[in-house]
Parts: C-alpha cells; structure tokens; sequence
C-alpha cells in the first residue's frame, strides 16, 4: 500500500514523533506533506528514507495550499491520504476529495474537553472539524476517551477506530550510564531528588504547578521540564519569582530518537536522569508522556491520563492519580521521595502500547478504509 500522510507541522511535538516512529513500523510505503514548519523531526524522517514535501503554507487562511495539495496526492498514485492535526485533516480531507482519493483517514492527536491542540474549543472550531471529518472515511483516536468523545460530538461511531499511540518500550529502558551522563550534562547533582515534566511548554500543561510545589519542598529537590513552547518565559519568570530559579532547568526540545551524539541527550536519557515524572496538566487526549515514563520504570504523578484511566486498576503500577494543585504535587513527592528509589522496570501498561502493535492496528483501519469495509479494530 501506498500511503500520504499530511501533518500540520513537523517541530519536535508528541503527534509529529509519534509519526516518525510510526512510519518506522508501518508495511506501507508512505511519503509525508507538512503543511509548515518543517523542523527537526522533517530531517530526522529524511534521514529514515522517507520524501518529506513542504508545501510552504503561509497560514490558516492560506486558500492555494488546496491546489497545491490536490497536485501532490495526484502526482503519488496514492492509495489512501492520512492526516493528523487539526489544520492538516481539513485542508487534507478537502484535498483528497478533489483529487479523487476516497480513502481518507485522519488521527485526532489532541482532543481534550474544552482544548484541541492547546487551543479553545468553540462552537466554530467544532462545526468546521466535524464539516471536515465528513469528507473522509474513518477517523482515528488515540484513545477511547477521544473515541467517546467524537461520538458526543456527533462523529458517527462506525467511523471512529481506536489505535492508541506506541512507544519503542525498549528505547525507554533504564540505562544507569545515560542517568550519570545527562545529569552531568544538564550541571544536576547526583545526590539530588529530580521531578520531571516532559510536553509543550504551553499553559494548558500547567507546569507552573510544578514550580509551586517545588517552593514547598526541599532543597535537594529539582525540576527538570523537557519541552519547548511560548510558556516558557512565564516559567522563568514564575520560578524567579518562587526563589526556585537555580533548582529548575529547562532542558529544551529534545528527540525521542536522537540522530548525531552532538544532539545532546535523547528523551529516554533525560527520563532516565529523573527520580518520578509529573504530568499537572488536566486534559490530555492520550498521556503519552507518562506512558513514556512508565516504560523508563519511573513513579509517575499525572491529574489526567486516559492511557492510564483506560487500563485495569493493576497494569500500570507505579501510576498515581493527584488532585491538580500544588499542595496536593508537593504531598504526593514527598511521599515518592520518601519511599526510596524502586526498580526502575516498566510496567504491564508500557508494554500494551508497543509501537508494532499499534502500526498493525492502523492497517486494518487504512485496508479497511481502502476497500470502502469496515474494520475490526481492538479498542485497547
């Protein structure tokens, strides 16, 4: 099968390297179109052998992507057009139809209650997204909790399949030399207790949480944040402000799979240097992040994981669910601190979201979609 895929932008985010691995595991040949921002994770699917176009999109009103879009998918002799997020799935879908291609699939990467993609839900967003899905096939969430919600949206159920986000469990497994060397790197005392939070430096990830209940803990505790995004100032200033400025580094944007060694460390180091993972942010449409953090044997602390929620009570211990202030953060360290380090070995719930399982899950749903059938797809 000969597949296109269609992503916004390809900056170091959760859905752009979620589908870098993904075209690693997949048995199709897929080429892939951003509409902008081809940043990092574009060079790193260069370097795995895969065509990446950009197509130059000035912005959201930016109208000759279409054509431009339509001239692509009709050049490929495609058999099937995948997009994700929420740009690329409109223009993506609308696209495909005039080109022909009937066989359209979309992913819904980031769907909260009331935030797609860090953004306000509004009545528009939603008639235009739901005005989109129609022009394609079949509509992927990355959870049942996305699942249901599409359906409360008015997406029809036969149409939504849920393959959940995969992770490379073996990459995330726990390396006591990458530990030494990142926290030399990043300047972090080996003797000091290190919390993690790993996403968009964005104000619905809520970090600043996080820098609140570091003001109430002690002084051997650090905050190591793994991300970029236009909170980031705010932050600084926010720990400025706490006193907590010298106990807090921002690591940056970092690749899950790291290219040339002067990269720096990888995710899977940085979540190695961590002593617990902590996800403070009250909407995520997956929790990929702590699915990560479960697979390097960490504690993790998260106020909303569907991932997690979506499981058995016993598959991932190690994750615990805390009301989302900081008072409630800083309680549940301490407790984490206190208990001592614990093997780091992930969990039966790293293991249920592997990466090979997740790409045959999708092709039943692109087959499917080809054939115009309807595919039997697991729900977990």
């Amino acid at each position: 099968m000969r597949a296109l895929h269609i992503i916004t932008g390809l900056g170091v985010g959760g859905a752009e390297q979620q589908l870098r691995l993904l075209l690693r595991h997949l048995p199709a040949t897929c080429d892939v179109v951003t509409l902008t921002n081809p940043g990092p994770v574009a060079e790193g699917l260069r370097a795995d052998g895969v065509r990446v176009i950009h197509l130059g999109m000035s912005g959201n009103r930016d109208l000759g992507a279409v054509p431009r879009l339509v001239k692509v998918i009709r050049g490929g002799g495609y058999d099937l057009v995948h997009t994700h997020l929420f740009r690329a799935c409109l223009y993506g879908r609308i696209a495909a139809r005039l080109a022909g291609t009937r066989a359209v699939v979309a992913t819904e990467h980031s769907l909260g209650d009331s935030q797609m993609e860090g953004r306000p839900l509004t009545a528009g967003v939603r008639a235009l997204y739901l005005t989109g899905e129609r022009l394609g096939r079949a509509t992927v969430a990355v959870s049942p909790s996305v699942a249901e919600r599409l359906s409360r949206w008015g997406v029809p159920r036969q149409r939504i399949h849920v393959v959940p986000n995969g992770i490379d469990v073996e990459r995330f497994r726990f390396d006591p030399r990458a530990r030494a060397a990142a926290r030399r790197q990043l300047g972090i005392p080996d003797e000091a207790f290190v919390v993690g939070g790993v996403g968009r430096l964005a104000p619905g990830k809520r970090f600043d949480v996080l820098l609140e209940a570091l003001a109430a803990l002690p002084q051997d505790v650090r905050v190591l944040l793994v991300g970029g995004g236009t909170d980031e100032d705010r932050l600084r200033a926010t720990a400025d402000r706490l006193g907590v400025a010298d106990r807090v580094v921002f690591a940056g944007e970092r690749p899950h799979l790291s290219d040339l060694p002067e990269e720096g460390a990888d995710l899977p180091a940085l979540l190695a240097a961590m002593d617990v993972l902590a996800s403070p942010s009250p909407e995520e449409a997956f929790g990929l992040a702590v699915v990560e953090g479960l697979a390097a044997g960490l504690p993790v602390l998260y106020v909303r994981c569907p991932a997690v929620e979506d499981l058995p009570p016993d598959a991932a211990t190690g994750a615990e669910r805390v009301a989302g202030d900081p008072d409630s953060f800083a309680r549940a360290l301490l407790r984490v601190r206190a208990a001592g380090p614990r093997p780091r070995i992930a969990p039966e719930a790293a293991h249920r979201y592997s990466i090979t399982r997740s790409a045959a899950q999708l092709m039943h749903v692109y087959e499917a979609a080809a054939s115009g059938s309807t595919p039997r797809v697991s729900s977990r």
